[in-house]
């Protein structure tokens, strides 16, 4: 290969950034002489990627005549190149023919490109380094080390998550091995469900569990139990968690899962609060104010001491950015694991560009499809909790449709499943007509009907049946739990 001057040579101390010209060389060499080397690298190798920027310029040359359906040669390329290059004391079109010239095989160009990409990634963290010390040393006087941290992170998983070199296209007969061998966990699992049990019977029925990588949005009125809801299958997945220790040491989740919790509205202690009052069957505003005799003390400490150790982590940070909740969800299952993430609520996210904060709908658009990437990437089902329109209230069924998920139709376009949570007792409270008179009568019969009960309407699913699930709320204790159904109950006697 041809050398070029290094400029290490000249000063011993002067520590150089990780490159590999030959290599750089060998690539394009490969490319000059057969097109087919482009398109074992195109997927993940950029211009940007190589070190010496002659070569950059020539990469992008070449890729721009092949992927535009010309042939990229040393004779097609000097045209576009300055003619006034000098390359070690080549001009342009002579390192173009002596990189042809000494081109070897196209056998071992994916590798050559492989370690362009690693080397520049090198560079790149290199970089961040030294611009995390800098501004580490010259912080602006509003700049918080909390801030810095955040960026930090963010522009690590940029390079982590751009142009890698696995994924690509895999062949039909391994997807159907991973649906043959989910199919199976699935006949073994009690219950026989595919995806992470809620422990709301009928609901998982309809389902088959919560699957990985989809994005589940849970969406209803305000005081319909939206978030009660999602806290009651939060805990229910935690507090049924077992993992087993794998034989490379790391730990497979059997039931149950490691659940995150983003609560971009309530306080952890707020969570928590609602949590214990579900378990214990205590009110919430009765542990608020301390308003419980010491038998009900007993019950609160016993259920805190069997929730101590489920592993559910609550994050409350509020006004986050969707950027922010993704490198804080890998950051949690990479430390401690993650099988099923809520988000409470979809609205209270903001989108991470300054565009997109112009404008709301673009801006839902960006978190809603943020979401169900990193459902994929992090392989977890992740339940997102979305508000629902005013136009509702204006209905006389004031059962919610897919039409009222409020701000972007990218809600309904990137979920996998869509479910609205309805409370008829709640509306119907507020109709009661004058005491003694028919209607009176047939208002009391349809309350009666609709007391402690609550509809989940499954109104999209991609891989199963949409319908709607009656379960059991205790108002009280804001708990959802299993409806004891006449055809479930023992016969009588």
């Amino acid at each position: 290969m041809l050398d070029l001057p290094n400029p290490g040579d000249l000063e011993p101390s002067y520590r150089q950034a990780p490159h590999n010209l030959e290599a750089e060389q060998a690539l394009l060499g490969a490319i000059l002489v057969n097109n087919e080397a482009f398109y074992r690298v195109s997927d993940f190798l950029e211009p940007r990627h190589f070190y010496e920027p002659i070569h950059a310029r020539v990469f992008e040359l070449a890729s721009a005549l092949i992927r535009a359906g010309k042939l990229a040669t040393p004779v097609t390329l000097k045209t576009f190149l300055p003619s006034d290059l000098d390359v070690a004391g080549l001009t342009g079109p002579q390192y173009l023919a002596r990189l042809a010239a000494e081109a070897t095989t196209i056998i071992n160009s994916e590798d050559y490109g492989r370690t362009i990409y690693d080397l520049s990634v090198r560079r790149d963290l290199i970089r961040i380094g030294e611009e995390i010390v800098n501004e580490a040393f010259d912080a602006p006087v509003d700049a918080t080390p909390q801030d810095q941290i955040e960026q930090a992170e963010k522009r690590l998983y940029e390079i982590a998550e751009t142009g890698r070199y696995d994924g690509g296209f895999q062949r039909f007969g391994e997807a159907l091995r991973e649906a043959v061998d989910m199919a199976s966990k699935a006949f073994q699992r009690d219950g026989h469900l595919s995806g992470i049990a809620t422990a709301l019977d009928d609901l998982d029925h309809q389902m088959g569990g919560l699957q990985p990588s989809d994005l589940v949005i849970l969406a209803g009125r305000p005081a319909m139990g939206k978030t009660a809801l999602a806290t009651n299958i939060a805990f229910n997945i935690a507090a049924a968690y077992r993992g087993e220790t794998r034989p490379d040491g790391g730990i497979e989740t059997v039931s149950g899962g490691i659940v995150g919790f983003f609560s971009l509205e309530m306080s952890a202690e707020q969570l928590a609060t609602r949590i214990l009052a579900e378990q214990a069957e205590i009110a919430s505003y009765k542990i608020r104010r301390g308003d419980i005799s010491e038998s009900e003390f007993s019950k609160l400490a016993a259920a805190a001491q069997t929730m101590q150790t489920i592993p559910l982590y609550i994050d409350d940070t509020g006004g986050l950015s969707i950027a922010q909740l993704v490198a804080r969800a890998r950051r949690l299952k990479r430390q401690r694991g993650l099988d099923f993430m809520v988000v409470d609520y979809l609205q209270l996210l903001s989108g991470s560009s300054k565009s997109s904060s112009q404008n709301r709908v673009q801006e839902i658009t960006e978190i809603t499809t943020g979401l169900k990437a990193l459902a994929k990437e992090l392989q977890v089902p992740i339940m997102a909790l979305s508000q629902l329109s005013r136009q509702v209230e204006a209905r006389d069924d004031k059962r919610p449709q897919l039409s009222d998920l409020r701000e972007s139709g990218s809600i309904e376009q990137d979920a996998d499943v869509v479910m609205f949570v309805f409370r008829e007792e709640y509306y119907l409270k507020s109709k009661e007509p004058k005491a003694g008179t028919e209607e009176w009568f047939k208002w009391e019969i349809e309350m009666k009907a609709a007391e402690n009960t609550a509809e989940v309407i499954i109104g999209k699913q991609r891989h199963g049946p949409t319908g709607t699930v009656k379960v059991h709320f205790e108002p009280q204790f804001t708990r959802f739990s299993n409806l004891a159904r006449e055809d479930h109950l023992p016969e009588r006697h």
